[in-house]
């Protein structure tokens, strides 16, 4: 029987995406990152699933991409491989739907990409972060757009230049982290932010989560601009003026969505 790289479960509307290859340290290999690209699709498409979660098992959470697939291939080869990964890190940055890292072990190279674009991220007070790739010769340029747009470019480079890993409280003091937890209550912690976050309209978290993303890499002018049509549009919306009327009502908004 051919082993499922990435396990999924949805509990109480949230899609739980376990990355499972620990023999291999949860390598972002090609059929690894191909089973995670198409069980974000299947979430994007449910409406049952209003929130995901990326976790994974065994000792490390993701040591990025299997250099085995890099050593001696062609460039056409290693370019598809890269451009995998990067349609993989913009299906979640496009999910219409929260994505939460639940991080319990190190993640490196491409694996800390991966975690740096999750819209949140769960520590286990055990978890490290890394960027190692100069030590080998390959410096994380790609991940480093994900990391340096969650800790800013001086931490970034540090990490990037050094390779040195950071602890989870570090990586939480840098913005990397949204919450560090102790490694009992990892699972819990992750799954209570998340059940938090889905009691929201699916569809104001939606618009919510493309206007941020859309307005947070511009200069302030034009990140008011698109900050303000996202407002109007988001507040004329059956679960904005649903919400709003059940707060003057003081009841408990009813969502369509």
């Amino acid at each position: 029987m051919e082993r499922q790289l990435v396990l999924e479960e949805v509990r109480d509307g949230i899609a739980v995406l376990t990355l499972n290859h620990p023999e291999k340290r949860n390598a972002l290999s090609r059929a690894m990152l191909e089973s995670l690209r198409d069980r974000l699709a299947r979430a994007a498409e449910d409406p049952a699933v209003r929130a995901v979660v990326i976790r994974a098992v065994g000792p490390v959470f993701s040591s990025g991409h299997d250099l085995r697939e890099i050593v001696g291939r062609s460039e056409e080869e290693v370019a598809a491989l890269f451009d995998l990964c990067t349609d993989v890190m913009e299906r979640i940055r496009l999910l219409p739907k929260p994505v939460i890292a639940q991080v319990h072990a190190l993640a490196t190279a491409a694996g800390c990409q991966l975690v740096a674009t999750c819209d949140l991220v769960v520590a286990s007070e055990e978890a490290a972060f890394a960027t190692p790739g100069v030590k080998i010769g390959l410096f994380c340029t790609t991940p480093g757009v994900a990391l340096a747009r969650a800790v800013g470019p001086k931490k970034a480079l540090e990490m990037l230049f050094t390779g040195r890993p950071v602890s989870a409280s570090e990586a939480e003091r840098a913005g990397l982290v949204t919450r560090v937890v102790p490694a009992e209550a990892l699972e819990e912690e992750t799954m209570a932010l998340a059940r938090q976050v889905v009691s929201a309209s699916a569809y104001t978290l939606a618009v919510g989560k493309r206007g941020f993303y859309a307005q947070v890499g511009l200069d302030r002018p034009a990140a008011y601009e698109v900050a303000q049509r996202v407002m109007v549009e988001n507040a004329l919306a059956p679960d904005a003026q649903e919400g709003m009327r059940a707060f003057l009502e003081k009841r408990p908004p009813r969502w369509t969505s």
